[in-house]
């Protein structure tokens, strides 16, 4: 039986589209509709978060507020390391999903053991750099954060001498870099990508399981086979985004996507993969209650939740 620890991240200075910050105060709303002592249960770190930027100017148009967001994820490293290192399970509630790079970057931190292998249940790549960023925003960067990635071959834009800077001291986070490769790095229910991106997942041949495959294989089969891919990695970190759900279900997100998968299948896959003694930390990001209705998502996503918590647990 492992000691959970939620570790809050309420910040959005990673998205294009406001309110992702309070998706975790509208997954306590749901626990409190469901009339679950989840959140009184377990203890809970709030990371202090810098979304008062938000006010202000953007900054660079190819990493919008990037001096923000370094500080945001050293915070959640440090945060995730230290519960690692007091035996702790972390779960990551996070806004928006830029901060998950702290989350992998914290993981690495916590020790030197770890040969860190990371599912991304995602809709999208989140492997763009300052230099293939159709929009600026650092939600669409974790992953190439984590691989040092700047995917100069795809080049789009020319980032100004201080956004590179930045750039180069983000990726360095923890005194880490590359944090990961693309041999350890599993893609779930991936449908939206831009053509640099797949450049790099075709280059690397990284491992994707399509909706359709989790549709016509099942649950089972994409969980001990995405694990199985992993066998080489002797920790791994699961970072489940909401839009992996189809958008039927998953209104209640900044960027929603037809053609994912269903709140069940995402539920039964969450809990399939946290049963695996490798598993150490587990993320949930991109619930946004601004653009839902009757809290929908976040009730969706708290049964998810409860789920795994109860997996971790036993």
């Amino acid at each position: 039986m492992a000691k959970i620890r939620f570790i809050e991240v309420k910040s959005e200075i990673g998205a294009g589209t406001r309110g992702a910050s309070l998706g975790i105060d509208a997954l306590k709303i749901a626990a409190l509709d469901y009339g679950s002592s989840l959140f009184h249960k377990i203890e809970s770190t709030e990371v202090k978060n810098e979304n008062s930027l938000l006010f202000e100017q953007a900054g660079s148009p190819y990493a919008k507020r990037i001096k923000g967001l370094n500080t945001i994820c050293e915070r959640v490293a440090k945060e995730v390391s230290d519960s690692l290192k007091r035996k702790e399970f972390p779960i990551v509630l996070a806004g928006d999903h830029s901060t998950a790079y702290g989350t992998i970057s914290g993981i690495r931190m916590a020790s030197s053991k770890y040969k860190l292998g990371v599912i991304w249940i995602d809709a999208h790549a989140d492997l763009h750099s300052p230099f293939t960023t159709p929009t600026g925003n650092m939600h669409g960067m974790p992953i190439a954060a984590a691989l040092a990635e700047d995917n100069y071959a795809n080049r789009l834009n020319k980032p100004d001498k201080e956004t590179i800077d930045w750039w180069i001291r983000f990726k360095k986070i923890g005194n880490i870099s590359p944090k990961i490769s693309y041999r350890d790095l599993v893609y779930i229910g991936l449908r939206d990508v831009e053509p640099e991106e797949t450049y790099l997942l075709k280059k690397h041949k990284v491992k994707v399981f399509t909706t359709a495959e989790v549709k016509r294989n099942g649950v089972e089969k994409i969980a001990r086979d995405a694990l199985a891919y992993l066998a080489h990695c002797n920790a791994i970190y699961i970072s489940f985004d909401v839009d992996s759900m189809d958008s039927s279900i998953s209104k209640g997100t900044g960027t929603p996507v037809r053609n994912g998968i269903t709140e069940k299948e995402a539920g039964s896959l969450c809990v399939r993969l946290v049963q695996n003694d490798k598993v150490i930390c587990f993320e949930i990001a991109e619930v946004n209650p601004t653009l839902d209705k009757e809290n929908l998502m976040a009730e969706n996503t708290f049964e998810i939740l409860q789920r795994v918590v109860s997996q971790i647990y036993f």
